[in-house]
């Protein structure tokens, strides 16, 4: 029969890594909640994996601790918690209460303390013990019955030791981590320890003579000269650190072991409290607030399972109705490839029709296609790009689709990380219907939409359209409140469309461009693989920073710049610092580069090359940027690099599909700069670009006080930097960094370039204050973004939080801009039943394969599309490239 377990949670140790791992969480008042959210998460991921019979929570508690008696300058270092993370102890010590989770903390005793004493305590009550923290220093109280369990990269892995994998993987035994305390000693807790020794060295020590008294009973066998006056010199400092680094197991705990069992929740209180803090993917813990899978399906979402033949009566119906939602299921999520399962279409006052489409697909487009095209009919849906990607496949065109309730939701909330359409239905209608992992699993043994049962099928699709149905008049009216009907109707909502019909068509590859890149790079690899030996002096893993640290610091003797918890820091930023010590650090930046060119950009793109097609279908991602910028993914072609010729290189291989067609490339011209002119409407500024002057060199004249004729090539690229470090909010220490001069000349750069264009200075400081006062600032076309960081106490979250009040108008109108040129450079290539087609943007960047018949025709409407995509005080100029290649329109 197995053991009961207790389970001790070190809570100070899980909220400050939780807090620290995860993106800032704020409810719509303004509460960070990040904390709070990963600590629970955590909790309920290892008591479901670990199942404890009894289970507790210690804290630290404010005040000094008996550790404080013996060394006053204990954690003397450690800086106070930021106010962000501090007023998040009393909600998640309020929510443990509540699920009637017993919290331990006392005075003078630290968490662990309380932890290892709960330890001996489960012992000696026949327990398995499990210790779960983020500090190691709990290894030291592993034994046969109790194990630690650390939390890995913030909160995100876990990983278990018992006194066995402690002896393995370190070599000594759990008890002996304390001698190693005391020599090492800890920063982060100001304990000293002895200088000069490291975990290596003391690990080593530790091995070699068991103790700490040991070593001291056996100096004249310590082998170096300096390690031995260290230690000779600092051995009453290496005692005290070892009674700091020691955890106490007999702390005068007025608890019992039954007082700790495992008890249900109070749930309403608990509901009440998740809806206060706004933790909807938590609510479905609560019994009757998330289904089984079982029970979702036979909850009976209203739908009707039809056969290809019987849909005439729908098509009649849509007929009269004119409106309908619709969603599509293929196979998996790859919907330029994958087959096509299923049709679910419903009107709002009957019943959603589920059609297979495994068969008789043919039939379905005959049927339907009158109905998808007929531009009197209304659509609405959930993620239609998906949907539309599927009807081109079909050879469909979908018109007038009035409503998607992601796009919908993503204007309303840009900083929402989650728009599933679960998550739109519990926060407009309180409920949290089915998920796609608990329809299909995740990992590897996630399902596929045909392995379902069909019933299964027809109840997932009956909800997304219910749900869409449902939430339209609520979203739209919150749309309407915002000021955002324009943004929405002639920009994101037409918008989908474009990003649809670019990623059915792609880019052409040439194949061959890639593998010769390829073989060129793998070429260079292995003669710098050669070179980098033989000025090692042998051979070691150059892609471990582990080896390369060893290299550098230990073999080679260069200055350390940097150490990190498990080593030496080897980071592009440590490099660069030793280029002149030793020609091995020229090799191994050039090694990393082309190492990452090569696996990133060649056989990255290789596998993704359509076989059918020889296009890359990039996912361009509408709803994933809080300043409203398109990302691309499945590959990132925005961000091939640009700056080295490797990287641009890349481009020789995105070519126009030959013989017949050729890239047309459109720029905008600094446009965000020009953005910035209008929005501050700074009169020199506007004059410079109504002028056609060139800003960086009317800047560099403003701030430096030189004449313009004589402003050099330096001059210029500084003031460039400024230029855009403005739009982007850029500090001092920023700009120092960029051009690698002083704080100190950084802010008079910024003062003076401020105390010239005196609108732009005022703007900053208007702008933050309409940021803190509504909660959110908005671009040219009303785009909103939420910045509660404005709120915080915290000095570097307030910074930031200006920051972006300061840039979002800048880059969230340039994104408009150069949305509301794709939509209309879509519409006039289709209107004028043109062959060229829309296939990339990138940042301020438009491509065209274009038909060459066409290209002064797409030449000339792209530019004057461009140009004239939005009315500002200053004129927008685009540059127009082409080439056969993406390499060559640069």
């Amino acid at each position: 029969m197995d053991k009961e377990k207790l389970m001790v949670i070190d809570g100070s140790s899980l909220l400050y890594r939780a807090f620290y791992a995860l993106p800032f969480l704020t409810t719509k008042e303004g509460v960070y909640t990040n904390g709070v959210y990963g600590f629970l998460t955590m909790l309920y991921r290892i008591k479901d994996e670990y199942n404890p019979d009894y289970l507790c929570i210690a804290f630290d508690k404010k005040g000094p601790t008996f550790r404080h008696k013996e060394y006053k300058d204990y954690k003397g270092t450690r800086e106070s918690a930021p106010s962000e993370l501090a007023q998040q102890f009393p909600i998640i010590r309020e929510i443990l209460e509540i699920m009637n989770i017993k919290t331990i903390e006392m005075d003078e005793y630290e968490a662990d303390d309380i932890a290892g004493t709960l330890a001996k305590i489960g012992e000696e009550n026949s327990l398995d013990v499990i210790l779960v923290t983020g500090d190691k220093d709990y290894l030291q109280l592993a034994t046969d019955d109790s194990k630690i369990l650390l939390t890995r990269r913030g909160i995100t892995e876990l990983e278990i030791f018992d006194r066995s994998k402690i002896k393995d993987e370190y070599g000594i035994e759990p008890h002996e981590f304390v001698d190693l305390k005391g020599l090492m000693g800890d920063k982060s807790d100001n304990i000293p320890g002895v200088p000069g020794i490291g975990e290596k060295t003391g690990l080593k020590l530790i091995k070699e003579f068991g103790s700490m008294e040991n070593i001291y009973e056996n100096l004249d066998k310590v082998k170096g000269k300096k390690l031995k006056e260290n230690l000779i010199e600092y051995e009453n400092t290496a005692y005290l650190s070892r009674t700091l680094g020691k955890i106490i197991t007999n702390v005068p705990l007025e608890v019992t072991i039954e007082q700790l069992k495992v008890e249900e929740p109070n749930w309403d209180e608990l509901l009440s409290i998740y809806e206060e803090f706004e933790f909807t993917t938590l609510i479905d813990k609560i019994p009757g607030k998330n289904l089984t899978k079982n029970e979702e399906i036979n909850q009976g979402y209203k739908y009707e399972i039809l056969n290809i033949e019987d849909i005439d009566e729908i098509i009649s119906a849509i007929k009269k109705s004119k409106k309908f939602a619709f969603k599509f299921l293929t196979e998996d999520f790859n919907y330029i490839e994958s087959p096509i399962i299923g049709l679910g279409i419903k009107l709002e006052d009957k019943s959603t029709y589920y059609i297979d489409l495994t068969k008789d697909i043919d039939i379905f487009v005959d049927k339907f296609r009158c109905i998808f095209e007929d531009p009197n009919i209304e659509k609405i849906g959930y993620n239609l790009k998906t949907d539309i990607v599927v009807l081109l496949r079909l050879k469909i065109k979908l018109s007038n689709f009035t409503y998607d309730a992601e796009i919908g939701q993503y204007l309303i909330n840009p900083s929402q990380n989650n728009y599933s359409i679960n998550k739109l239905s519990e926060e407009y209608l309180n409920y949290y219907g089915i998920d796609e992992e608990s329809l299909l699993g995740k990992g590897k043994k996630q399902k596929k939409f045909r392995e379902i049962s069909e019933e299964e099928r027809a109840n997932y699709i009956s909800f997304i359209l219910e749900t869409i149905y449902k939430i339209e008049p609520m979203m739209i009216e919150q749309i309407q409140k915002q000021n955002m009907k324009r943004l929405y109707y002639e920009v994101e909502l037409p918008l989908v469309e474009v990003l649809a019909n670019m990623e059915f068509t792609g880019f052409h590859i040439d194949k061959e461009e890639l593998e010769l890149l390829g073989e060129k790079y793998n070429q260079e690899i292995d003669t710098l693989t050669k070179e980098i030996y033989e000025l090692a002096e042998m051979e070691f893993n150059i892609n471990s920073p582990k080896q390369i640290g060893e290299v550098l610091f230990e073999k080679l003797g260069l200055p350390v710049i940097k150490r990190t918890k498990t080593g030496y820091s080897t980071n592009v930023e440590v490099l660069e610092k030793l280029l002149d010590q030793h020609p091995i650090i020229e090799k191994i930046l050039r090694y990393r580069q082309i190492v990452k060119l090569k696996s990133t950009y060649i056989d990255g793109f290789m596998d993704l090359i359509n076989t059918k097609t020889n296009r890359i279908h990039s996912s361009f991602n509408q709803t994933i940027t809080t300043t409203g910028r398109i990302s691309s993914t499945e590959p990132n072609l925005q961000n091939i690099p640009t700056r080295t010729e490797d990287g641009r290189k890349i481009r020789k291989a995105f070519i126009a599909e030959a013989p017949d067609y050729i890239l047309v490339d459109a720029d905008y011209s600094q446009i965000e700069l020009r953005v910035l002119a209008h929005i501050t409407e700074d009169q020199k500024m506007i004059e410079a670009f109504k002028n056609g002057e060139d800003i960086h060199t009317k800047t560099a004249s403003e701030v430096f006080d030189v004449p313009m004729e004589k402003v050099t090539s330096s001059l210029r690229s500084n003031a460039k930097a400024v230029n855009f470090g403005i739009v982007y909010g850029i500090s001092d220490y920023g700009l120092s960094r960029d051009l690698n001069i002083t704080r100190k000349e950084a802010k008079e750069y910024i003062d003076n370039y401020l105390d010239n264009y005196k609108s732009i200075k005022q703007f900053m400081i208007d702008i933050v204050e309409t940021g803190k006062e509504k909660g959110y600032v908005e671009t040219l076309l009303h785009r909103r973004r939420y910045i509660p960081e404005l709120k915080a106490k915290n000095f570097n979250i307030k910074s930031f939080g200006e920051r972006i009040a300061m840039n979002t108008p800048i880059q969230g109108s340039a994104a408009d801009i150069i949305k509301v040129a794709m939509v209309r450079v879509y519409n006039e290539l289709k209107n004028r039943k043109l062959k060229s087609r829309l296939i990339l943007q990138v940042h301020d960047e438009l491509i065209i394969e274009t038909h060459r018949d066409e290209r002064e025709e797409v030449e000339e409407m792209l530019k004057d599309i461009m140009e004239n995509a939005i009315n500002l005080e200053v004129p927008l100029k685009v540059d127009i490239q082409v080439g056969d290649s993406w390499y060559e329109t640069h």
